[in-house]
């Protein structure tokens, strides 16, 4: 399996688990540059094969499975909200 291969495996498996993968992940993950992580991604965008927005506070862009974005932000919202009533939980 080709070093891209395997990157569109691990950021297609995140889709599947319901998060999406970073960017900047990628060259840390793979040993690769952050250049050719770009290129890889780039490839991978204008093939259609997945899906990208930007993080609402970092501006980092993230990338999930086409088609799934919606789902998945919906899988954060809720994970955040859960996260936020469980902590406030303990507060009390």
């Amino acid at each position: 399996m080709t070093r891209e291969q395997k990157i569109e495996q691990f950021i297609l498996r995140n889709s599947q688990n319901g998060y999406f993968t970073k960017v900047s992940t990628i060259p840390y993950k793979f040993e690769i540059s952050e250049s050719r992580a770009w290129e890889i991604v780039g490839e991978m965008l204008s093939n259609n094969l997945l899906e990208s927005i930007h993080d609402e506070i970092t501006g980092e862009m993230k990338l999930c499975e086409t088609g799934k974005t919606y789902h998945i932000k919906g899988l954060e919202m809720k994970r955040k909200r859960e996260k936020f009533t469980s902590f406030n939980k303990k507060k009390k």
